[in-house]
């Protein structure tokens, strides 16, 4: 893994003209971006499995829906909060050997999970995990960019499918090995974060002696942007990011108890649908980065967010089959917003990669554990099937798009002619 991380390094100073050549100058750096995505895929596996395992939970610790949903809560509140100043401060002093760092919290609240004997000690492994991804997102996330080349949302879609991709294989893993076995197997999932911690630490290596450390701010590209402008697209960028994630949320946390309830299947079968459904996820993720670099990051956000509104709106009233077939459609066209979202939001404000990147993925993960509380909440007083049914309105939020500025229009002009 370090050969290839060096040999990446050397093939970007070697091709790159002196002095100092700027981002898209410099080619992609794949073995980097492979690495740091293969980092998310383990990270985001293991958040996953616990998600996954709920049901289990549910019967072995006599959980309410609301105690599930303050479960995801406690995770997702401890990353939001702390994401936005982990990128703050790296923005101001980067720190390439955090990441496996963060990875060693993860890597305490699987043991801890594992072991835990009460609710008390559950919400206490949650939070450790959500430490450990409140270091791990905005700083990968930089990594991302610098190996990028220039190629921003391509970039950003390979570093966050391989996110999806492990989200995915959580609920099968869970299916396959923890519930046949029991709690005490949650243990087993420590090899693949100390796995990522050593691919990490390789990561931080080249992080800490590439160029970009010591290049200074570009100029913004949205330059004769009012501040009032740039503050009214962010506000617009963080509804669109609410109604991605509340619904997100009422996947995640209760997609396999409502295919319980409406159509009686046993936890392992639910878990596979959820699967299939967090498999869509990850390869609807790759699609928004590159295309939101060729025709712009507005029109992927457009189609995303509200194109999605038709799918959702069906899907309470569809049966088991069409249940399978409209989740696919829904987590491929949903999934390709997150990143042309966040490569948005870096061009509004250039020269803060790591806060951005903070504030979106810490938004993110809050989003989902307020709405798993809520929507848990929502279930406990009415049913999971009204649930989905409210949540089916949630991506008409898209039609905020309309007021974006377009920050984009001159660059994919010029690289058109």
């Amino acid at each position: 893994m370090e050969t290839s991380l060096k040999k990446g390094a050397l093939a970007a100073s070697a091709t790159s003209p002196a002095p100092a050549p700027s981002a898209a100058q410099q080619p992609t750096i794949y073995p980097v971006l492979g690495a740091i995505s293969f980092s998310h895929l383990i990270n985001d596996m293991i958040q996953s499995l616990i998600l996954a395992i709920y049901p289990m939970l549910k019967d072995s610790f006599s959980l309410s829906f609301t105690q599930i949903g303050l479960i995801t809560l406690t995770y997702q509140l401890t990353a939001s909060m702390l994401q936005p100043l982990v990128g703050i401060y790296t923005d101001k002093r980067p720190m390439p050997y955090s990441l496996p760092i963060g990875m060693g919290f993860t890597l305490c609240g699987v043991l801890l999970m594992s072991a835990a004997s009460n609710f008390t000690v559950l919400l206490c492994a949650a939070a450790l995990v959500g430490c450990g991804s409140s270091v791990f997102h905005p700083e990968s996330s930089r990594v991302a960019r610098m190996a990028s080349g220039g190629r921003h949302g391509l970039a950003q879609s390979l570093f966050q499918v391989g996110g999806n991709a492990g989200t995915s294989l959580g609920p099968l893993l869970a299916a396959a090995i923890v519930i046949p076995h029991g709690q005490r197997s949650i243990a087993w999932f420590s090899v693949a974060a100390l796995v990522a911690i050593f691919v990490l630490t390789q990561i931080g290596r080249w992080y800490k002696s590439h160029p970009n450390m010591k290049k200074k701010r570009a100029a913004p590209p949205h330059a004769a942007l009012s501040r009032g402008r740039v503050a009214t697209a962010l506000g617009v960028l963080l509804l669109l990011v609410f109604s991605k994630y509340f619904y997100l949320a009422s996947i995640n946390s209760y997609f396999t108890f409502y295919l319980i309830d409406r159509f009686h299947l046993s936890v392992q079968a639910a878990q596979i649908h959820l699967f299939v459904f967090l498999a869509a996820v990850a390869a609807g993720t790759i699609i928004g980065g590159p295309v939101g670099d060729r025709v712009g990051r507005k029109y992927v956000i457009w189609v995303s967010i509200l194109g999605v509104a038709p799918f959702t709106l069906l899907l309470p009233y569809a049966n088991l089959f069409w249940t399978s077939v409209l989740t696919v459609i829904i987590g491929l066209v949903l999934a390709s917003a997150f990143a042309a979202i966040l490569v948005y939001a870096q061009e509004l404000i250039p020269g803060k990669v790591g806060t951005v990147a903070g504030l979106f993925f810490g938004l993110a993960f809050g989003l989902g554990g307020i709405g798993a509380a809520v929507l848990g909440q929502l279930a406990d007083a009415t049913s999971i099937g009204f649930v989905y049914k409210v949540c089916s309105f949630l991506p008409l939020i898209g039609l905020l798009t309309v007021f974006l500025p377009d920050v984009e229009g001159k660059r994919l002009k010029k690289a058109a002619a």
